[in-house]
């Protein structure tokens, strides 16, 4: 394709901008440019690309970015275009990854060598075109890698290049101050450069560092002034002329900088009224440039030491601003005008005719700017005008935002200089009455407030006076329909405080209205509210003023009515009144005094008026209170945060991942330091609980058979709350056992204790060591080494044993493996008797096997007998032990052993194959379980331990036994 035309692109290019141009629609017009982005990504990516060719595509690709579109796909090519080494592609180049990249982008690491090696060309417009790229691409992090170069380009030979140093150094400024700190004095030095662009382009920088730090350049007001004064007199070449006005950007920087060294400073702004001055008069007010400068000029003038010359010169000037056809020269007369009254409040005196005529302007602009003005303007004397012009025309304005801002400025005008009460009243009902629901809630919360305050001055006639006058005027208009709910809250509030202050009304009228008021706003809760506590004002007051009160019938029905509303403020507001109306004057005074709105409300927070009848329930016999830190058994939630900081309150929930879980350690674990196995603990009851200790005896072995184990011990308890416990003690060894009566008793009555749960959910767990820190909190918090004591059965317990239902299980569970596989069994220290209620983690214990029914909820356990490995000696022991603690059982007791590759139960046929299999346990042996031969009698037990499980898992703990549940297991 030949190019056309002289910007020496393709044809299909020049159609491509053709047809968008003469597209009839948003869609017709992407239609158009995602096929040019189809054909691009097929283009683009063709081998041997002409150089000229790809130069077109990247323009393509600014046209389609520019027009909305994501031209992702070739960001790539752009960044390699500025690789290379012809000029026109090379800023062909920068010119497109400046559009398409921002500094934090992936790409811009591809640039930064590219950047720096171009920073050192010979061709000074190589130099350029990477600083454009400097300017817009360098971030915080990449600036150390170019500054050096930028700054040694302050002294190239070439005017745009220092130009574009200068501009390249104060972007670092911005985005990262502390990089350049050190090369401030550079902008200084460049100040003076003999190039009027350099020059220039330095006063952005000074600037910028003048308005954080103006001391630091107090010495730079002669320089400004006399680079100010030489631009002003033309000395600078003609081709820094607009509109045949002398460098006209410098004269307004210059100026900016002047009004910033020259505020509050005499002897500095001296130096500058001669020169701003001579700019005021020589300005050309013919053209927008000249009205910018002359506008600058009155800005400069408010802002440094007041001169009365310059003063009449600025003022001269906002009149011809004020009296221009043009919106915009009107718009600036009213800026500059309110920047000159802070300074001379008379000067705007004779122009206020003029801002009024601006509020009846069509542009909505310049009404807002009139209204900044008019709220600067106001005083004592114009209130009245201003106030009912700004209601005027907020009646007949529409926008929404525009009501809301002329009503509070009304409303804090008429605070600050109304000349009567009656006028401001009236001024107040007409904005609420006006803006509605758009009068922001601060400023009917405002109006009560002063209407309760008075004006702040000594005279309780001209307070009265405004509370009376407020009264009056609402009672006239609070029958009138739809009006604003923020009104109608002032309007109950001072009828309630005020409307029988006076004693012009009576307490009935007032009441009567107050219901009215109710009644009519019906779905409104808050103005019902307003109401009703209105209602309890006036009755506390009559009766505290020893008058008969009666409440109307409309009154009485409403507040019945309250008292059954779905509201449950409105139910506590009608409730107070009903309780309010039965006490007595003496308790209606201390309760609501007369007009106490704005007395302070002293709080005893250490509740001394209690101290007397503390001291008398102590002398009857009544505890003292003990702080909850200095509790026995309490879990100090603050001191748990301080050696955990990954741990949540009870309460919160827990949003951070699962510990991952550590593999079991081949030795034995002290019992001293054994952690909790329980996963969803039942909560301790907070009562005090006797503990039985007994003497400790050695186990008799640790030996065994090497048998597979589903290691538990050690899984935090990751749910739970805190509660009121007794502190545990525990014995020094850490491997006894509990005797009873003498003879030595197996440290649990259960050979193996296992979480009721169904069946589907078997998974396996592993080992989660507990910190060691988290053991010592534990053995401090309940005061011993961190492991469980046993609570052996009272006498009267109906002979089964009770368990701690918190006692900790510290146990293995063996995995789902054949019968005959073999597992290890380790002795466990001091364990609980079972309680078969209990439904923690399972164990295995060195101890004979209890009636346990849970094992047939689960096919986990796979236990085998070996009749070798009984010791005859052992068991005559273990039988005695078992016989006197399941004195009461039958000859066939049910199993709980469960072959692992079924879910039917297993039952030992006699006493003495329990007591064998008890005995093989103890010693490490495998143990060989019976075939079936009976059945269990009573109650399906599977089917009731279920329910009890689903119940534990919905969060309902048992708070007794099952007697049928003991009298099925145990005979």
């Amino acid at each position: 394709m030949g190019s056309q035309g002289g910007f020496g692109q393709s044809k299909e290019f020049l159609d491509l901008i053709k047809s968008i141009g003469e597209a009839r629609s948003k869609a017709e017009e992407d239609r158009i440019v995602l096929h040019e982005i189809e054909t691009l990504k097929r283009r683009i990516t063709e081998p041997d690309i002409p150089k000229r060719k790809m130069k077109e595509y990247i323009i393509r690709l600014v046209y389609i970015e520019m027009l909305g579109h994501d031209a992702a796909f070739g960001y790539i090519h752009a960044v390699k275009m500025t690789h290379d080494d012809s000029l026109l592609l090379k800023r062909t180049g920068y010119l497109a990854v400046t559009l398409f990249l921002n500094e934090d982008h992936d790409l811009i690491i591809l640039i930064v060598n590219t950047i720096q090696k171009d920073l050192k060309s010979d061709n000074f417009l190589v130099v350029c075109a990477a600083l454009n790229a400097v300017c817009r691409l360098i971030n915080e992090e990449t600036i150390p890698a170019v500054l050096p170069q930028v700054v040694e380009l302050l002294g190239h030979s070439k005017e745009a290049v220092r130009k574009k140093a200068v501009m390249a150094l104060h972007r670092f400024h911005q985005r990262s101050p502390s990089s350049v700190s050190h090369l401030v004095s550079n902008f200084r030095k460049r100040l003076c450069d003999n190039d009027p662009g350099v020059m220039g382009a330095t006063l952005c920088p000074l600037f910028d560092l003048v308005s954080v730090d103006v001391s630091t350049y107090k010495d730079l007001v002669v320089s400004f002034v006399s680079i100010l004064k030489q631009v002003a007199e033309r000395r600078l070449p003609k081709a820094y002329d607009y509109h045949q006005m002398p460098a006209p950007f410098i004269q307004i920087k210059l100026l900016k900088i002047l009004a910033l060294l020259g505020n509050g400073d005499k002897q500095a702004s001296g130096q500058m009224y001669t020169v701003v001055g001579d700019i005021m008069r020589k300005s050309d007010t013919t053209s927008n440039i000249g009205n910018a400068i002359l506008y600058e000029c009155i800005c400069c003038v408010a802002s440094i030491f007041p001169n009365t010359k310059l003063l009449e010169a600025a003022a001269d000037a906002i009149s011809k601003f004020l009296k221009s056809d043009s919106h915009n020269l009107k718009y600036m007369g009213i800026d500059a005008l309110g920047r000159l009254i802070k300074i001379s409040p008379d000067i705007a005196e004779q122009h206020q005719l003029a801002v009024i005529d601006c509020l009846e302007d069509p542009d909505d602009t310049l009404k807002r700017k009139t209204f900044e003005l008019l709220y600067k303007m106001t005083k004592s004397s114009n209130v009245e005008v201003i106030v009912d012009r700004m209601i005027e025309y907020m009646i007949n304005i529409n926008d929404n935002h525009y009501k809301t801002d002329i009503a509070s400025r009304c409303v804090e005008l008429a605070e600050q200089f109304a000349p009567s009460n009656h006028w401001f009243i009236q001024t107040m009902n007409k904005v609420f009455e006006h803006a509605g629901d758009l009068v922001n809630i601060k400023v009917a919360h405002n109006l009560m407030r002063l209407i309760a305050e008075g004006f702040g001055e000594d005279d309780d006639t001209a307070d009265s006076q405004l509370r009376s006058s407020a009264v009056d005027s609402y009672l006239r208009i609070v029958g009138e329909p739809k009006l604003p709910s923020a009104f109608l809250q002032v309007i109950c509030w001072v009828l309630g405080e005020y409307g029988t202050a006076d004693g012009k009304y009576s307490a009935s009228y007032i009441t009567g209205k107050l219901c009215d008021v109710a009644e009519a706003h019906s779905s409104d809760d808050t103005v019902k509210a307003y109401a009703v506590t209105a209602l309890m004002k006036i009755y506390s007051f009559e009766i505290a003023a020893g008058r008969q009160v009666d409440v109307l019938p409309e009154c009485q029905s409403l507040i019945e009515d309250l008292s059954a509303s779905s509201s449950t403020d409105l139910q506590q507001r009608a409730y107070e009144l009903q309780a309010v109306i039965r006490l007595d004057a003496q308790a209606l005074e201390n309760i609501l005094p007369l007009d106490a709105s704005c007395e302070d409300i002293e709080v005893d927070k250490g509740l001394s008026f209690l101290n007397s009848y503390v001291q008398q329930s102590l002398e009857n016999g009544a505890q003292p209170y003990i702080p909850e830190s200095a509790r026995s058994g309490v879990l100090n939630i603050s001191n748990l945060r301080s050696h955990d900081q990954h741990e949540t309150s009870g309460h919160a929930l827990r949003f951070e991942a699962y510990e991952l879980p550590k593999p079991a350690m081949p030795t034995i674990t002290p019992a001293s330091i054994l952690p909790s196995t329980e996963l969803v603990p039942v909560p301790e009851p907070s009562y005090m609980r006797e503990i039985h200790q007994t003497p400790a005896v050695p186990s008799s072995s640790h030996s065994g058979s090497a048998e597979l184990k589903l290691r538990l011990d050690g899984v935090q308890k990751k749910w739970g709350k805190p509660t009121y416990s007794s502190p545990v003690q525990s014995t020094s060894n850490s491997d006894s056992q509990k005797t009873n009566n003498g003879a030595a008793q197996p440290e649990a009555s259960g050979s193996i204790k296992q979480k009721a749960r169904d069946v589907s959910h078997d998974v396996k767990r592993q080992e989660v060591e507990v910190p060691s820190e988290k053991q010592r909190l534990a053995a401090s918090l309940f005061g011993g080494a961190f492991k469980s004591e046993k609570r052996q059965p009272a006498a009267g317990n109906r002979g089964a044993p009770k368990a701690n239902n918190n006692s900790t299980e510290n146990s293995h569970i063996t995995k789902g493996a054949t019968s005959s596989e073999p597992t290890t069994v380790k002795t466990t220290p001091t364990q609980p008797p079972p309680d078969l209620l209990d439904f923690g983690e399972s164990t295995v214990t060195s101890s004979a096997p209890s009636m346990d029914p849970f094992m047939q909820l689960e096919g986990l356990v796979d236990v085998t007998q070996d009749g070798s490995a009984v010791n005859s000696g052992s068991v005559a022991s273990k039988a005695s032990d078992f016989m006197s603690l399941y004195g009461e059982m039958s000859g066939s007791v049910p199993s709980n052993l469960v072959d692992p590759l079924s879910t039917d139960s297993i039952v030992v046929n006699t006493s003495s194959d329990l007591l064998n299999a008890s005995n093989n346990f103890d010693h490490g042996a495998s143990v060989v379980a019976q075939p079936p031969q009976s059945t269990n009698k009573g109650p399906n037990l599977k089917d009731a331990l279920q329910k009890d499980a689903l119940v534990r898992q919905m969060g309902v703990t048992p708070t007794n036994q099952n007697p049928n549940l003991f009298r099925d297991l145990l005979g």
